[in-house]
């Protein structure tokens, strides 16, 4: 396939964590889509896109991160490539890390396992409707730091969060977001699945205006050689300075 011209106009370059002539992976920022879909009909930026005009190439994502999550990407450079890493997921031999800050103390750790309905992008299944069949999914977590504001943001005189390392062990839709919720902890941000009232407070007094999830590794076979390929993200901007605000560390998972 021949390449694309490479038109980047006034469009940010993604950040590239690693490339070869078989597979591309990126740190998504947040806010940004992966391709479109009916979530935002008016959308006119995507990763694909984004990606396609900056390496001059067409790009096949392997997976997803939803549009407020930031992090590890990856993509192969051909469809027999994305395919490949595609039932890599499926077969839940890639391994994935998540950082999340989320209302109130989970214990130090523990296993998320409650099935989940299925959820489908309406631009990828045309003609097909959502289900409500519930599909097994399990998440693993760590508690990995905590801090108690003396601000009464709900009902309570003070506020507890915490900082988790998560590692989703099946990929269901919005499954990290959905399965924190189901505990009663869910993430800061989360405008669909969260507590208004503390996304505000994060957004009106601590400048956090974004979701508070990140995928900072991923681990997965090269399509080509087999050899296992460890990416890592780092968090930044106000992930970063959340973190840094707290007193957390950023590489603490």
């Amino acid at each position: 396939m021949p390449e694309i011209p490479v038109d980047r106009g006034s469009e940010p370059p993604l950040p590239i964590l690693y490339r070869d002539e078989h597979i591309v992976v990126i740190d998504k920022p947040p806010g940004l889509l992966v391709h479109r879909s009916e979530i935002d009909r008016h959308e006119t930026r995507f990763a694909i896109q984004i990606l396609r005009n900056q390496i001059g190439q067409h790009v096949w994502p392997a997976h997803r991160l939803d549009r407020g999550t930031s992090g590890v990407l990856l993509f192969g450079l051909s469809k027999e490539i994305a395919s490949q890493l595609g039932r890599q997921f499926e077969a839940g031999t890639v391994e994935k890390r998540y950082l999340a800050v989320v209302r109130g103390h989970p214990p130090e750790s523990g296993s998320i396992d409650h099935a989940l309905s299925r959820q489908r992008d309406a631009y990828e299944f045309q003609g097909e409707r959502s289900s409500t069949e519930a599909q097994s999914a399990l998440t693993h977590y760590r508690r990995l730091a905590e801090i108690e504001l003396p601000v009464a943001v709900d009902r309570y005189p003070s506020s507890r969060y915490a900082l988790l390392a998560l590692e989703p062990i099946t990929g269901r839709r919005h499954q990290i977001r959905r399965h924190l919720k189901h505990i009663a902890h869910p993430i800061i941000g989360d405008a669909t699945y969260g507590k208004g009232r503390h996304n505000r407070y994060f957004a009106e007094h601590l400048g956090c205006h974004r979701l508070l999830l990140a995928c900072i590794g991923l681990a997965f076979n090269h399509p080509a050689d087999g050899r296992r390929i460890q990416i890592k993200a780092p968090v930044s901007g106000e992930f970063a300075a959340t973190l840094a605000r707290f007193g957390w560390p950023a590489d603490a998972a």
